[in-house]
């Protein structure tokens, strides 16, 4: 059993990086709009937002179900995460997230994640009425993500995460599911080092359907009206393959500092090169930076990206009780344009032994 688990991990990492390797430097910015289901790109966290995303190799486990679902074999026993995001501020577009992570038996991890978007109310147009006609309606986006992660090895940990998709109008909707795969190793004498790699967001096409695509027409050859039905037409979610890197730098007793830096090969934008570095004082308090690039994000002409870049956030854990359960508070922002920035406000609940 051992030797076909170790050959399952080498068979994806293989594939998964010739993949890598195939895409690394064609982007496909032409294809740009033509995918649906880009909520999935989205971090909805706030620890990993403040480092622009690339903590890929290093993240923690219940923010790997997003990351690299490899990183949730590293749950300790229960770990818990609550984050509100104010996406794009000023848009009016909220994020709320929650998560679980469990450690099961001596090797495995199982997690959940809920993801909801709020839009807020948005005013109803019509053909009659194309300034509005008094009315508004809502959209409704859910997430939902189930996890499994296995130590495979004390380096090669790997994992799977089924991901169903819902959005929704009053009169249209639209289901579906994605998988993820990821695989996390370590080395170093003391674990300093890191890798990640994972392909995202891999699933069938989806469509809408609902009573928002009839309409009443008449027949040419019957006196009575008739209802017809537009077919909606099929799209593509945004796969994509990362792979990441960390390294840990012992400053001094109590001071430590990480750098992070992850690259993203996507099938529906340009591919984007993402670096971080975290620092933190006794596990207690974290500063967070990172910058997000790809092609003409400096252009405010030519950006395709709505972010600008810079990332940044900050911190605080507490350690307490005879089975050092820890609670974190994490604050990170996003700069963009237009609007004026994301910012992400987020807690964590760590039950385990100490590290």
């Amino acid at each position: 059993m051992k030797y076909i688990s170790r050959n399952i991990v080498k068979a994806f990492v293989v594939a998964t990086s010739l993949l890598t390797v195939s895409t690394a430097f064609a982007g496909n910015p032409d294809r740009a709009g033509s995918a649906g289901g880009m909520q999935l790109l989205i971090n909805p966290w706030a620890r990993s937002n403040g480092l622009a995303g690339a903590n890929m190799a290093d993240g923690t486990p219940v923010e790997s179900m997003f990351l690299n679902v490899g990183g949730l074999a590293f749950v300790e026993k229960t770990e818990v995460a609550f984050t509100n995001v104010n996406y794009l501020s000023g848009s009016d577009v909220s994020i709320n997230s929650v998560a679980l992570a469990q450690r099961i038996g001596e090797t495995g991890a199982i997690g959940v994640s809920v993801s909801a978007y709020n839009f807020g109310d948005i005013r109803r147009t019509t053909t009659n009425s194309p300034d509005g006609d008094g009315t508004t309606f809502n959209v409704n986006m859910v997430n939902i993500g189930l996890s499994y992660s296995k130590a495979f090895s004390n380096s090669i940990y790997g994992g799977l995460t089924l991901k169903v998709l819902n959005e929704s109008v009053a009169d249209l909707k639209s289901t579906g599911i994605a998988i993820d795969a990821g695989i996390k190793y370590i080395t170093g004498d003391r674990d300093q080092v890191k890798f990640g790699i994972t392909l995202k967001n891999v699933g069938p096409p989806m469509s809408f359907s609902g009573d928002g695509l009839s309409f009443d027409t008449q027949s040419p050859t019957q006196e009575y009206p008739l209802t017809a039905e537009l077919r909606s037409e099929n799209y593509e979610l945004p796969s994509l393959v990362a792979i990441g890197f960390s390294y840990d730098f012992l400053l001094a007793e109590d001071h430590n500092l990480t750098a992070h830096g992850t690259f993203i090969a996507n099938s529906f934008t340009e591919d984007n090169f993402l670096i971080g570095a975290a620092y933190d004082f006794k596990k207690m308090l974290f500063l967070r930076a990172g910058y997000h690039y790809e092609p003409n994000i400096t252009s405010d002409e030519d950006r395709r990206f709505v972010y600008t870049g810079f990332a940044a956030g900050a911190g605080l854990q507490f350690a307490f009780g005879a089975n050092k359960t820890r609670i974190a508070l994490d604050y990170s922002y996003r700069a963009s344009q237009p609007f004026n920035g994301t910012h992400a406000i987020g807690a964590r609940i760590h039950v385990g032994s100490s590290e």
